[in-house]
């Protein structure tokens, strides 16, 4: 590969024990300035090093760095977005309370404050939290940020839900009243919600109807990134999104392009995680896959979705020992699965879901995916990454490829001989679809017949697979899912797939509609669980319930494959972030 970027010396040294094998926690960004060393170094980091350590370390100033999508992001509003990459890329101009350490090694997974002084202070059993503000924060026109502008931003991403759907909904769930409040454009008292107070210009008190033991990472979600009341404009607030970080948008160009620069009123003293070294950050949207792949391998851009290289390109890298060495395959906390549709028949009976899990073959899905680099054979809900998870396969089958014969017996018993649905994937995903189109076949031999309807990611959980009125309408029983936690934890993980309070009219994540009352009670349980322990073997617990009832089936535990581009600096892929790199402070060598 051409260009020969600087290298900390501590990368190379730790990569040695990287090579061949992928972390199961991932490292974070570390901070850029450690080492000053910026001069060219013809050496590999090697395979695997940006999961052990930062690579091409560097606090050169300058350039342009360019991100490029396949699709367009739900969207770039920190209070309206769902997408583990926009969580991570809407740091650079959106700072919430809490955000993860910028370390190496597991202290990626290690949450620190953000816009907040210091972390949580619980008090009434975690039913109350207390965050203090840094003192001198400032909006990117020279502005206060205050307490206040925390507290509304949690009020319109949360509670607006016919307005901005696309976030998850855990305040709303969990705040005192928030089942009354309808948000800030139908409050006509402008109190906004009781349960969330601002005593003064530094302080914002969140009083919960219920326990809440990892709230700190509840806050860590960009919906707690300051939004100024007068300049919000609902759904259109995308087109002029108030800037909190470092950088500010320079031009938005919807469905094209975004060009961010310099926030000449970021204060370095406010804000000890960003580094601000690039000039200029584009995102070009709707790129040919393909064309990311290459623009990737030479240096000029990073696939800001995260997902990994193509199969053409994935056999590319593999084959050539100085391509793969600038490669990192890693988990993230993500599982990739087929949600089984309990509102759309036949799905609502038990028998005839049972019935899917027998028949597929996983490891032609696997297969179609492109191979064990992108991920083992799964059986449960839970990666192996997650705490909670305990290794099980209800529906196992001798090598993983299904079981034609037990299939059709869950067929009988639910009184069909055969059954006709449809099964949905995202259009710019080839990945997905081939593993879609592994399962179609799979299917047929048990006598279930389904077809493939593709829809664009942008869209996909705002108009198809998240709209349940969609689904059901379109006889979609099948819906391709992969899903990272949005923190790593059993409930980060579970609550939005699975807790039937979850379930949005659109934006929904609980894609099987599912709403089991005890799975609902043991969530709420073990989120109020001070013992860590007993905490974690309640999310086994729910685990195994989600698998009786046979409402989704794992495919793979995801693994990324990473290309790095040689030309970026301060490269660490992090747990935090479902594997991708952490965005925060990447920089350039390229003038």
């Amino acid at each position: 590969m051409e260009g020969n970027p600087p290298i900390m010396r501590r990368s190379a040294l730790a990569a040695v024990a990287a090579i061949g094998s992928a972390s199961l926690l991932l490292a974070g960004c570390s901070k850029a300035d450690d080492n000053k060393n910026d001069t060219d170094n013809t050496k590999s980091a090697g395979a695997n090093a940006a999961t052990k350590d930062v690579v091409n370390a560097s606090t050169k100033k300058g350039g342009t760095v360019t991100y490029e999508l396949s699709d367009v992001p739900d969207s770039f509003d920190p209070g309206n977005t769902y997408y583990a990459y926009m969580y991570n890329f809407s740091r650079l101009y959106a700072r919430p309370l809490m955000t993860f350490q910028p370390g190496a090694g597991e202290k990626g997974n290690t949450l620190v404050p953000d816009l907040a002084a210091s972390k949580g202070v619980p008090s009434d059993g975690g039913k109350t939290w207390t965050y203090k503000l840094r003192s001198g924060l400032k909006y990117q026109d020279g502005s206060a940020i205050t307490s206040k502008d925390v507290k509304y931003a949690v009020e319109r991403s949360n509670f607006a839900r016919d307005v901005l759907s696309l976030g998850p909904n855990y305040f709303q769930q969990f705040m005192a009243g928030g089942d009354k409040y309808k948000g800030p454009y139908k409050d006509k008292s402008a109190k906004g919600l009781s349960s969330i107070e601002t005593p003064d210009d530094t302080t914002v008190v969140f009083h919960l109807k219920t326990a809440f033991q990892e709230f700190d990472y509840l806050v860590a979600a960009p919906q707690t990134a300051p939004v100024p009341q007068a300049k919000d404009t609902g759904v259109d607030y995308v087109k002029n999104i108030v800037s909190s970080g470092s950088y500010k948008f320079q031009s938005y160009s919807e469905g094209k392009q975004a060009v961010l620069v310099r926030n000449e009123n970021w204060d370095a003293s406010t804000d000890p995680l960003r580094k601000q070294y690039p000039d200029k950050i584009v995102v070009n949207l709707k790129v040919n896959a393909e064309t990311i792949d290459k623009d990737v391998l030479a240096g000029d851009a990073i696939d800001l979705g995260g997902t990994g290289v193509q199969a053409a390109t994935q056999a590319q890298v593999l084959s050539s020992a100085d391509k793969k060495a600038n490669t990192d395959n890693t988990y993230g906390g993500r599982l990739v699965y087929m949600a089984i549709n309990t509102k759309v028949a036949p799905f609502n009976k038990v028998e005839c879901r049972k019935a899917v899990q027998f028949a597929i073959d996983k490891v032609s899905v696997q297969t179609a995916e492109g191979g064990p680099i992108r991920g083992d054979v799964a059986s449960t809900v839970l990666p192996p990454d997650i705490p909670g998870y305990a290794k099980s396969d209800v529906y196992a089958s001798t090598g993983n490829k299904g079981d034609a014969a037990k299939a059709k017996e869950q067929l009988k018993a639910c009184g069909k001989s055969s059954i006709t649905t449809n099964i949905s994937a995202r259009s710019d995903r080839p990945q997905e679809i081939d593993a879609a189109t592994a399962i179609i076949n799979s299917l047929k031999a048990a006598g279930i017949n389904a077809s493939l309807k593709q829809y664009p990611s942008g869209k996909y959980f705002t108009d198809y697979a998240g709209v349940p009125k969609f689904t059901e309408k379109n006889n979609i029983g099948l819906i391709m899912m992969q899903w990272g936690a949005d923190w790593p934890s059993g409930y980060g993980f579970l609550q939005q797939i699975l807790n039937g309070s979850a379930i949005g009219a659109s934006g929904n994540t609980n894609l099987s509609q599912y709403d089991n009352k005890d799975v609902n009670a043991l969530l709420e349980k073990a989120i109020g669980t001070e013992d860590t322990a007993a905490r974690n073997s309640l999310y086994t617990q729910i685990d195994k319930q989600t698998m009786d009832d046979a409402v989704l089936v794992p495919l793979t535990y995801f693994k990324v494959l990473l290309a790095r581009p040689t030309t970026y600096t301060n490269l660490v892929s992090t747990a935090a972030f479902s594997g991708q790199y952490d965005y925060l402070n990447i920089g350039t060598t390229k003038k």
